[in-house]
């Protein structure tokens, strides 16, 4: 049997994240107590949902599939209903559990819909793609979109363990691993720095999900998440620092009807945080640059069109992140240390966004 890296996240209900590769096996250990399993997937990982219920029927669950949407399409209270009636018609318990595997998407819905079942059932995250495996599955974050915003329904629920398989990136395309390393990016401005200097260093073993690199970089982005989730669940204060870049980023999803990659949203809005940070007097002129040059070696976007700025402004009013309308972006004061702007003036927002205008 594979053994693999075991990363805890603690707080009130601790969990691990376990990582490696060729762990599917390792499944049944994680669904202890449960008789039957639901596994909720996108369709177009059908047969891969499929031939993980065969394993766990061979262990001896009663196993149901769900196939929803993929992508954000997932996110909607209709999906959710969908599962729900499936829990209903199968007759889960509450001892009974959840599988969330796939995508970021996925496991937000997954975990939703485990929140809510009987006021709470056991949920286990296999996330298949980098985003998910660095974020979205990690932390208990769970929700839904609505045609207001994004994440704007959701709950705080801690999966009993999260599966990270790295061999399930082979499959994903080349844009969609390029947009969830985003997210480690983002771990590395605004805690692990080594995780820029490692990216800089060679960009192709970086980005190359069968190299050791590419495993340190997931364990060390792995590593930032957990750490803020176990000091702060419930995002008093700490865990905001992992919005960075999230604010501008939630807009342009929402701007265009949540077809863009999360990842590729985000890119531009760090580069956007980067900015104020600058025009605040926090940030080097340097530090922003660095920002620009990172991204743009992973292939990610870091502008966005000059005429959008009126809606982003007005999208970015109703995130979840404002208060009484009144907008917090996380910004760094250098490199590694992030810190709250409050209330940033519209002035002070429309020329950092003439900065990364096209």
């Amino acid at each position: 049997m594979n053994q693999p890296l075991s990363i805890t996240v603690g707080g009130a209900s601790p969990y691990d994240v376990l990582v490696g590769r060729n762990l599917l096996e390792q499944v049944p250990s994680l669904l202890s107590g449960a008789k039957k399993v639901l596994i909720v997937h996108p369709v177009g990982l059908a047969v891969s949902a499929e031939a993980l219920r065969d394993s766990l029927v061979e262990a001896g669950f009663e196993v149901v599939l769900a196939g929803v949407p993929d992508s954000e399409d997932a996110k909607r209270i209709e999906v959710a209903a969908f599962c729900w009636g499936i829990l209903g018609k199968s007759e889960f318990s509450r001892t009974d559990m959840i599988i969330g595997f796939g995508g970021g998407a996925i496991t937000d819905l997954a975990g939703f819909v485990a929140a809510t079942w009987l006021r709470g059932v056991g949920i286990v995250q296999i996330p298949t793609t980098l985003l998910a495996m660095v974020d979205a599955a990690i932390g208990g974050k769970t929700g839904v979109n609505t045609t207001e915003g994004k994440n704007l329904v959701g709950v705080f629920h801690s999966p009993k363990g999260v599966l990270i398989d790295l061999e399930t990136l082979n499959s994903l395309a080349r844009n969609e691993l390029i947009a969830g390393f985003a997210e480690v990016v983002k771990c590395g401005f605004i805690s692990d720095t080594r995780i820029l200097d490692l990216i800089e260093s060679d960009i192709a073993q970086a980005t190359d999900q069968g190299s050791d690199l590419f495993l340190d970089l997931v364990t060390r982005a792995i590593r930032v998440k957990a750490g803020v989730v176990a000091e702060d669940f419930t995002e008093q204060g700490l865990r905001e620092t992992l919005n960075y870049g999230h604010t501008l980023g939630h807009a342009i999803e929402l701007a265009e009807r949540y077809k863009w990659r999360h990842g590729a949203a985000v890119s531009i809005g760090m580069v956007f945080a980067a900015e104020l940070a600058h025009l605040n007097g926090r940030l080097s002129s340097g530090a922003v640059q660095r920002h620009r040059d990172i991204l743009s070696s992973l292939g990610l976007p870091t502008t966005y069109p000059a005429d959008k700025w009126p809606q982003l402004l007005a999208n970015m009013r109703i995130d979840k992140k404002a208060r009484a309308g009144i907008l917090r972006f996380i910004v760094l004061d250098e490199i590694g240390k992030p810190t709250i702007m409050h209330s940033p003036t519209d002035e002070i927002l429309f020329t950092a966004f003439q900065e990364i205008a096209q």
